[in-house]
């Protein structure tokens, strides 16, 4: 049986009740990823990645909403400021600087200092090299000159 949200039910035990659970239950995921990943990224940021999704990317963005931003971000063990230092230190650490420039907008909303962020970058010297903190570093200074 295929359920609506493309996962497929093996089990031949279970019915249609069982299937309606896993969906209600998936949406509820879904909703408070979304209420998380707006609360992070922002409105205007979460507004344009909804306008752009596409029947190719639906399913991939319906991922990055459950198991992403309701399953890690959504959790009470760390902080919204501690998940983000993390963030930015393994995504300069990979080079990963688009996806890096989003998480460091979103820094203003989980209430990441400046000086947190700098404290990242020599860790991310020491532990990953200089060139990719630099390379993170201008996008910070770039960053923080619109920062009040």
């Amino acid at each position: 049986f295929q359920a609506e949200d493309g996962i497929r039910d093996r089990s031949p035990s279970r019915g249609l009740g069982d299937v309606y659970k896993r969906q209600e239950f998936m949406n509820t995921k879904f909703k408070k990823g979304m209420k998380t990943r707006k609360a992070v990224l922002g409105a205007n940021y979460l507004n344009a990645v909804k306008k752009n999704i596409t029947k190719f990317d639906k399913k991939f963005q319906q991922f990055i909403t459950e198991y992403v931003w309701e399953n890690v971000w959504s959790n009470d063990n760390l902080t919204k400021r501690e998940r983000s230092i993390i963030t930015l230190a393994i995504l300069a650490s990979q080079g990963n600087l688009d996806e890096f420039k989003l998480h460091l907008k979103a820094c203003k909303n989980t209430k990441t200092s400046p000086s947190d962020i700098m404290e990242v970058m020599m860790h991310v010297a020491v532990y990953a090299g200089i060139p990719r903190a630099n390379s993170a570093i201008k996008l910070i200074k770039e960053e923080l000159k619109g920062w009040k």
